[in-house]
């Protein structure tokens, strides 16, 4: 998986909505509300680069209430959590 985050600005009369909508996205995995100089970050997990031009300019950047977007591709990931154990929770072995 390739991962980005992609900063959004967006309405802030529609932030619930657009944070519900967004995370609605087929490769979107998780939206934070936060504060600063964005409104919301959106964790997107796609297999190729060229997927990410589908979720974000397609769909993040359509759906209504949506200002703008930065998005940061991820090189490499250093995390002590195990990703792939996460969401394997619950799956038989």
């Amino acid at each position: 998986m390739i991962t980005a985050i992609a900063l959004i600005d967006a309405d802030v009369a529609r932030i619930p909505e657009v944070c519900e909508e967004v995370a609605a996205i087929e490769g979107v995995t998780e939206v934070y509300s936060v504060t600063g100089d964005t409104d919301l970050i959106a964790m997107v997990r796609v297999r190729r680069h060229e997927d990410f031009a589908d979720v974000i300019a397609n769909r993040i950047g359509k759906v209504a209430g949506v200002v703008a977007t930065r998005t940061y591709i991820a090189f490499q990931a250093y995390s002590q959590h195990d990703l792939d154990q996460a969401f394997a929770i619950g799956a038989d072995e």
